[in-house]
């Protein structure tokens, strides 16, 4: 691990979230790259991505891996693993199925109404890591959230791992979570693949799941053909740390966020010296051991109070933040940014990524700011239902001519006053 150490006297909180952001790479860098993957698969379809997956990888002996092979897939695996799997979707359904929202209506004193509801669009593409190693619990997260949403048609794009094929493993846990169709295709094209569409791959309203920068940065590149639940990936974690804080597990929960790359952002916030003394002496001797590990930027702050790490971490709005401190649940209260707050020395950011029932698909690069972990409400949309009867269009239509004249469109006043002036109701 590149570890670099920094003492804080707690002021421009903003300005030290900026420069430790730039300890990892932005998506900028692939832009050009992921520019070129997109416009190829738009041009060339499948033929495209056959060509782009065999130059990462063994091409997928198929793009669409044929539905029996995906029914069959929890067959195929270790039962202790197919419980593990059965386990982490029973607490991720229910978490998922709590937060659908009921449509509501609005009477409003002219008379009008107007209903809002909530439907689920038509297709949703997960997106889930893959090839060399198989990341079933990504498929949980993306394809369950959709489910629940009420989605008809959810589509896994995920690579394929050696010899061409997806892994038994992400099988059973698409058959698992429910999807309806599984696609042997990973990265940037994957995303271009179910933006765009192609002979194989039906096009989708919208994508979401975690991933690199180049499928980051094609979702983004992307937005506005197809919608997206944001931006999730590289992923970040920060450790505030208290006097009782173990040093033994910040550790190993630094070590394993830094298995999933090198690109992204680590950082360990704490008022004692000496503690962050001891959590780099032991990073550096468990990552010796532990070939997983990659080479991933950590940053050890040296803070004056718990508070001026909190408004670090408000800043730097990680997707993860681990509170091991005494007060962990009053500090945060004052955590608005986080993707999400593991509260308690014991609130390991792994449990979070596999089994606790949170959606581990969270905001990074800065984006808990303005958006939250991967829900059903990312696969709905809310649809307006307006009743005007007469006595509300004699009420409204005034106005609104006049604000429309204003505007320079007297055809929309004519219109509205088409129904004011209507003697027949």
């Amino acid at each position: 691990m590149k570890i670099e150490r920094r003492s804080w006297d707690g002021s421009d909180a903003p300005a030290l979230a900026a420069e430790l952001r730039g300890l990892g790479s932005p998506l900028s860098e692939v832009s050009r790259d992921v520019a070129e993957i997109v416009a190829d698969v738009e041009a060339r379809g499948d033929v495209a991505l056959l060509e782009i997956e065999a130059r990462f990888g063994d091409a997928p002996k198929a793009l669409c891996v044929p539905a029996e092979d995906v029914a069959g897939a929890p067959d195929r695996i270790d039962g202790e693993l197919l419980e593990a799997l059965q386990l982490a979707a029973d607490n991720v359904r229910a978490v998922a199925e709590a937060q659908i929202g009921e449509g509501r209506s609005v009477s409003l004193p002219q008379g009008q109404t107007v209903e809002i509801d909530e439907v689920a669009v038509g297709a949703a593409g997960i997106y889930a890591p893959g090839g060399k190693a198989a990341y079933p619990s990504s498929v949980l997260m993306g394809c369950i959230a959709a489910n629940a949403a009420g989605v008809e048609r959810v589509a896994l794009a995920t690579p394929a791992g050696e010899g061409g094929a997806v892994s038994d493993t992400v099988l059973a846990a698409a058959a698992i979570a429910g999807a309806d169709e599984v696609y042997a295709v990973g990265g940037a094209q994957a995303i271009a693949a179910l933006a765009l569409g192609t002979e194989t791959i039906a096009s989708v309203d919208v994508i979401a799941g975690p991933g690199n920068r180049y499928v980051q940065e094609a979702k983004r590149q992307l937005l506005g053909r197809v919608g997206i639940d944001g931006i999730a990936g590289p992923s970040e974690l920060m450790v505030i740390a208290g006097e009782t804080a173990n040093p033994d597990w910040t550790a190993l929960d630094l070590c394993a966020q830094a298995e999933h790359g090198d690109d992204g952002l680590l950082v360990a916030a704490a008022v004692e010296s000496s503690f962050l003394d001891r959590l780099q002496e032991r990073l550096q001797a468990l990552a010796a051991e532990r070939p997983s590990v990659t080479d991933a930027p950590l940053a050890l702050i040296d803070v004056p109070d718990t508070d001026a790490g909190a408004a670090l971490a408000e800043a730097i709005a990680p997707e993860h933040l681990e509170l091991a401190v005494e007060d962990a649940e009053l500090l945060a209260r004052s955590i608005h940014t986080a993707g999400c707050v593991f509260i308690g020395e014991r609130g390991a950011t792994a449990f979070g990524d596999y089994i606790a029932g949170s959606n581990h698909v969270l905001p990074t690069g800065g984006a808990g700011r303005f958006q939250g972990p991967l829900s059903p409400s990312k696969f709905r949309r809310r649809v307006s239902v307006v009743e005007i009867p007469a006595e509300a269009a004699r009420a409204l239509a005034p106005a609104g001519a006049t604000l429309a004249r204003a505007e320079g469109f007297p055809v929309h006043a004519e219109s509205m006053e088409a129904r004011a002036d209507d003697q027949n109701s």
